[in-house]
């Protein structure tokens, strides 16, 4: 288990990131922070984090780090971007943004700048507000 403090880009270490974001800084937690932010922005599954968790002498189980990373996307501290509803990946980069899936790969990687422009957007239902509008954009080699 590392005993560094891993940074997130703006300075603070994930000790205080989590407890600002209300989750109290379990060992478990702190751990799966440190190898999440460590690299920078990055979209990840639960299973290549778990496969990382394990390299990096972790000891946490696959559904552990499926609550984890629901409970960061909660806290705002992830953002889950779905790919059909089978395939969910985690961003470290909450900010709005979209996304190209690159299938073969199963990758998901940030569409630069404001690489997406969206026409009408219809109201959301009575009661309702509209949150986000995400994009995925499905994307393979030329054949």
């Amino acid at each position: 288990m590392t005993t560094h403090t891993a940074m997130e880009p703006n300075g603070k270490d994930v000790t205080n990131i989590l407890r600002t974001a209300g989750l109290r800084p379990t060992r478990q937690r702190v751990s799966l922070a440190e190898l999440l932010y460590s690299k920078g922005d990055r979209h990840i599954s639960a299973e290549l984090l778990h496969e990382e968790a394990v390299a990096a002498d972790v000891p946490v189980s696959l559904a552990t780090v499926y609550n984890t990373l629901h409970q960061f996307t909660e806290a705002g501290l992830l953002r889950e971007v779905a790919i059909d509803g089978n395939k969910t990946y985690f961003d470290t980069n909450v900010s709005d943004h979209h996304h190209f899936f690159i299938e073969g790969e199963n990758r998901v990687i940030d569409i630069p700048g404001e690489g997406v422009g969206i026409g009408a957007i219809p109201e959301a239902p009575e009661g309702m507000e509209i949150v986000r509008v995400d994009v995925v954009v499905r994307v393979r080699e030329k054949r």
